[in-house]
């Protein structure tokens, strides 16, 4: 299935912005609910409420939701930076905490 198949299926989520940290607290990155990354903000939303935090399991699963473009992150390091983080906390297995603001 396509990336903007399966995100139709995830839940929608509410807040402006997903703040993720690693296990000491310091921020790590922030997702915008926003054009260009709305469609990460609730894929990673959708990890969090699944699993928790974004560990290598979570990691896996979003890998198979962004489908296509997991490939092309492959292919292409720094073009999809929300999709490498994911692979790095799958090949690391260090977990980020996130939150929604």
């Amino acid at each position: 299935m396509k990336f903007a198949d399966t995100l139709k299926t995830l839940p929608e989520f509410s807040g402006e912005t997903l703040v993720l940290s690693d296990s000491a607290g310091a921020e790590i990155a922030t997702i915008a609910n926003a054009p260009g990354t709305a469609g990460s903000f609730r894929v990673y939303a959708y990890l969090v409420q699944e699993y928790g935090m974004i560990n290598a399991e979570a990691a896996a699963e979003g890998l198979a939701i962004f489908a296509e473009h997991t490939e092309d992150a492959s292919r292409h390091p720094g073009k999809h930076p929300n999709i490498d983080r994911l692979i790095a906390i799958l090949a690391t297995g260090i977990p980020l905490k996130a939150r929604i603001v």
